[in-house]
């Protein structure tokens, strides 16, 4: 396995545990693992896909703002 596709399943991986804590609204109680994950992710933005892009802005503005993951 090649050093991006590496980086990419691990960044795969924290995506999906971003996504799972959203759905369980985790984000408004306790945002450390959470802000954790998305400081990781930071730091590969630039290869992240576009659509990952938005998911990781959408989720660094539903902790901001507090807002319930699942209506």
């Amino acid at each position: 396995m090649s050093a991006a596709n590496g980086i990419r399943a691990k960044n795969d991986k924290r995506l999906d545990e971003v996504q799972s804590l959203l759905e369980a609204n985790a984000h408004l109680n306790d945002t450390e693992r959470l802000e954790e994950l998305l400081s990781k992710l930071s730091m590969y933005f630039n290869i992240l896909s576009d659509e990952d892009r938005d998911y990781v802005q959408a989720a660094r503005y539903a902790i901001d703002e507090q807002v319930d993951w699942s209506k």
